[in-house]
């Protein structure tokens, strides 16, 4: 049963022939076609927050809003704010204060973070966020983030694009409970190209994520899946994980 205390967290990947993200570098590019990008800001008009960590943040020049006017009106008549919350996910606070995002203030910018963070990187960064968070020592505690974000902000659907580290993380607790996917005509390559979900994996197929595939569209050359996340009995250890997250 889902903790009504979360909120409901969907990803949204485009990802290659191969199953990669981004390319060998780690810097992301587009590579979807204008209907992904059309399907993306239609997914960012249901969520009452877009969340994605800092790597994404930084290595492209987006800003995590609704996009245009049409967008924003949808938003109003489903009874969402005209912009939704942008949420930065850092467990160190490598967040450049000069990125894109801090540069058009049209709704709040909340930083998640760690007792990581140095001192100087939490001055600079909550100079230029509107708020910044710690949530565990060492390792993010994702469940307790999350449900500040619906306590305290009001966050009922939330929606993470990414990247793979933040992606697993929400996998191994437990979090994510429906996946949309592009799938694109691209191969990358390279064995150190970013996938949909990083960090440590899975050494049994015991721990997989199981997924459910919900429906499947095709648009050009591209697929549109949506899978229904993994729903983990209490206790249920998960893509690797032990289900309980580093202390808040």
């Amino acid at each position: 049963m889902q903790d009504q205390t979360l909120p409901f967290v969907f990803l949204n990947i485009a990802m290659t022939a191969d199953g990669k993200i981004a390319p060998a570098g780690r810097c992301f590019v587009p590579f979807g076609s204008p209907r992904d990008r059309q399907h993306l800001l239609e997914l960012r008009a249901t969520a009452d927050a877009v969340m994605a960590g800092a790597r994404t943040v930084d290595s492209f020049p987006a800003n995590l809003g609704p996009g245009p006017a049409k967008y924003r009106r949808l938003r109003l008549r489903r009874g969402l704010a005209e912009y939704n919350l942008r949420v930065i996910v850092s467990g160190t606070g490598t967040v450049d204060p000069d990125a894109e995002i801090f540069r058009r203030r049209f709704s709040p910018i909340l930083i998640l973070t760690t007792a990581r963070i140095s001192p100087a990187r939490l001055r600079r960064l909550r100079a230029v966020a509107d708020e910044v968070q710690v949530f565990g020592r060492h390792k993010l505690n994702l469940p307790a983030a999350l449900r500040w974000l619906k306590e305290e902000r009001g966050v009922k659907r939330l929606l993470c694009e990414g990247g793979g580290e933040l992606n697993a993380g929400l996998f191994q607790a437990g979090l994510v409970r429906e996946i949309r996917l592009t799938l694109c005509p691209v191969i990358f390559g390279g064995r150190t190209a970013p996938t949909l979900a990083g960090g440590a994996g899975v050494k049994r197929l015991a721990r997989a994520a199981r997924l459910r595939l919900v429906s499947m569209k095709r648009a050009g050359a591209e697929l549109f899946l949506v899978f229904a996340g993994p729903a983990p009995k209490p206790g249920q250890k998960i893509f690797g994980g032990n289900g309980r997250p580093d202390s808040a």
